[in-house]
């Protein structure tokens, strides 16, 4: 028995109940991806935070939780879009407790009666992906743009306060689509290469020459000789 249940101290007496129910009610807590399964966005996640244990004796240690099992997963959506992330076993994450049980409503959407009455309860975890512990923090977080990148920063797109999109890359970029349609000028520092036609309303030219529909030719011969380069 501890030695604070033995005091004749009606205070202490509560908040020692008080503690006792408070450490039953769970509302948030780091963990670790073990499993995700796509298929029903969900996963199994391993809790960081250790549970301190005391015996009949008051002896205390310390013991791991046990697995989360089918923590549905939040990624940000609405609206019939959603950004979803290819997650990794080892992956950080934060689970948040629903303060009643949500079995009927994963099981079948909507708005459903409890299908128990339980409170704050470990089955009832969501997995928000994202936060991270000092040793595996991003270096070179931009204080100042918005930026979709890969962890070591190799690719990323960014968007600046002067409106300015940025992409970046050691890789290919690819886009598939019926129709890309570009308004702007477009400036291009390396070769093209074009498997189709080719058609143009404006002026065309090469080394600021023009090889479009009025270029004109030097040298030419009325026969069977070749023109000169464009004039």
């Amino acid at each position: 028995m501890k030695r604070t249940e033995r005091l004749d101290d009606e205070v202490t007496a509560q908040l020692q109940a008080f503690r006792g129910q408070q450490s039953g009610v769970w509302t948030a807590m780091p963990g670790i991806i073990r499993k995700h399964t796509p298929g029903a966005m969900t996963c199994e996640v391993e809790p960081t935070i250790q549970a301190r244990l005391t015996d009949l004796n008051g002896n205390a240690s310390w013991v791991s939780m046990p697995l989360l099992v089918d923590c549905p997963v939040c990624f940000p959506s609405g609206g019939g879009f959603s950004l979803t992330f290819p997650l990794a076993v080892g992956d950080e994450c934060l689970v948040v407790f629903a303060s009643r049980c949500i079995d009927a409503w994963w099981q079948s959407g909507g708005v459903q009666p409890q299908a128990e009455l339980r409170m704050h309860d470990l089955s009832d975890g969501f997995v928000i992906p994202g936060p991270r512990s000092q040793p595996r923090v991003i270096s070179g977080v931009s204080t100042a743009n918005v930026e979709l990148r890969s962890d070591d920063g190799s690719a990323k797109i960014k968007i600046t306060p002067a409106h300015e999109i940025v992409f970046t890359t050691s890789y290919n970029v690819t886009m598939s689509a019926a129709q890309v349609n570009i308004t702007g000028d477009v400036s291009i520092t390396g070769d093209v290469s074009i498997t189709g036609d080719v058609a143009t309303s404006g002026g065309l030219s090469n080394n600021g020459k023009s090889v479009g529909s009025t270029h004109k030719h030097g040298g030419v011969v009325v026969g069977g000789s070749q023109t000169s380069t464009p004039v």
